[in-house]
């Protein structure tokens, strides 16, 4: 049985890290690199970097930071933001990262799924997915979640995972920051859907909370930010929590 992964998530804005509720509300969280060599020493297993501003203000992924992570961690970590084209890829991929995260550059144009992993390999793409329930539907979101699309998510999962996508990096725009838990019904529709991995996000505010997205959704990785950022939830603990409750991690 492969060992479910813990992965905290530094959203990056102005090269700060923050967090919000909701996609909304943003504060600040601390230096990112600081943060991701914290993460690394408590036992992360990989880490996520989102420059949440960057598709938005149409501009590109700082690379700087990506180095500067690269330097700092041992530990995979993904690049999310602003990335719209093959070169933006190999770019940061040269830079240090393991891999990238695509959300509205793949829903505009899915051929890049499909380049991406030819060119680079599956595992190295990684399709994040925000999702809002509306209108008894789950519809796929844009541009950090501001602009709200046709397109089911169970959709696009299938479609992101034909094209040869490696994971599906699933957020829930309605449990976002609510600290609530995660949207555990969807994940487990979802996940029992598709046959590449699925890493949970959004609503994580206490341990139990990855103890359910475990048993219930049975998900390969659960994602979190503000409960790691700002010490509500430390690594070792949590991954103890989870094999007290036979949920094998590394």
């Amino acid at each position: 049985m492969l060992a479910k992964r813990i992965i905290p998530c530094l959203d990056v804005k102005d090269g700060r890290t923050v967090k919000g509720v909701n996609f909304v509300d943003l504060r600040d969280a601390g230096d990112p690199v600081e943060l991701a060599w914290q993460y690394s020493e408590q036992g992360a297993d990989e880490l996520v970097f989102l420059d949440i501003a960057a598709t938005h203000e149409g501009r590109k992924t700082t690379i700087d930071l990506v180095k500067a992570v690269a330097r700092q961690v041992n530990i995979p970590f993904t690049i999310g933001g602003g990335i719209n084209e093959m070169k933006d890829a190999e770019i940061l991929l040269n830079a240090g990262a393991d891999k990238i995260s695509i959300n509205s550059a793949a829903v505009r144009n899915p051929q890049l799924i499909n380049d991406l992993a030819a060119a680079f390999g599956a595992q190295f793409v990684v399709v994040a997915i925000d999702t809002r329930f509306l209108e008894g539907q789950n519809f796929v979101h844009l541009s950090g979640g501001r602009i709200k699309t046709d397109i089911k998510t169970e959709d696009w999962v299938h479609e992101a995972q034909e094209r040869g996508a490696g994971e599906i990096l699933l957020t829930s725009m309605d449990h976002d920051g609510t600290k609530n838990g995660f949207d555990n019904g969807l994940l487990k529709k979802i996940n029992d859907a598709i046959t590449i991995p699925l890493i949970a996000s959004g609503g994580a505010g206490n341990q139990q909370h990855f103890v359910d997205v475990f048993q219930q959704a049975n998900v390969d990785a659960a994602l979190a930010a503000s409960v790691f950022h700002y010490g509500e939830i430390l690594i070792p603990e949590l991954k103890n929590t989870l094999r007290s409750n036979a949920i094998v991690v590394r």
